[in-house]
This record gives structure tokens, C-alpha cells and sequence, in this order.
């Protein structure tokens, strides 16, 4: 299993609201897929992020699929116009 994170910041709150109900929307649309969680945060601390991501895939392949998948790339153009930092985190479990 793969487990894949992406933690954002957002220009406005608006728009980090906007892209968890994107990403929520891709459940059930990509067949590789296999889990999905988006959550905003509730701190707003210094350190914190706006939005958290946590996709888990059945191996780096299937992960590869999810990426350039019509449904990802559509969130990711989204995201790309009103997120400010992105950092993210792959790993096996």
C-alpha cells in the first residue's frame, strides 16, 4: 500500500473550501484510487497548513495512473491557480 499526503496553503479561505470539495469529488472516479480524505484546518496555528490530502494507492503504479488521470489533472489545474505552497509526503505502509 502507498500512502500518499500533500498539505497546502491557499491564497484565500474560500478557495482552500473550493479545492476540498474537488478533491472529495474525485471518490469513486478513479478506478486506482483506493482511499481518500481532505480535511481543512481547525488550529490556524504558524505552522499550520490550510489543507491536508491523504490518498492511498495499492502500489507506485497504480499512484502513477491517479496523477495524469483526466479527473486529478482537472483538481490539480484548480489547485494550481490559488494554492500558494504545497508539500508532500509518499510513503509504503
Amino acid at each position: 500500500m502507498l500512502t500518499h499526503v500533500v498539505m497546502f496553503q491557499f491564497d484565500t479561505a474560500a478557495n482552500a473550501e473550493e479545492a476540498q470539495r474537488r478533491l472529495l469529488a474525485m471518490d469513486g472516479q478513479i478506478p486506482e484510487l483506493k482511499h481518500i480524505e481532505a480535511g481543512l484546518d481547525v488550529l490556524r496555528s504558524d505552522r499550520s497548513m490550510d489543507l491536508c490530502l491523504v490518498t492511498r494507492f495499492d502500489d507506485m503504479a497504480a499512484m502513477e495512473a491517479y496523477q495524469v488521470h483526466p479527473v486529478h489533472q482537472e483538481v490539480v489545474g484548480f489547485i494550481k491557480t490559488c494554492a500558494t505552497k504545497v508539500v508532500a509526503v509518499d510513503y509504503e505502509s
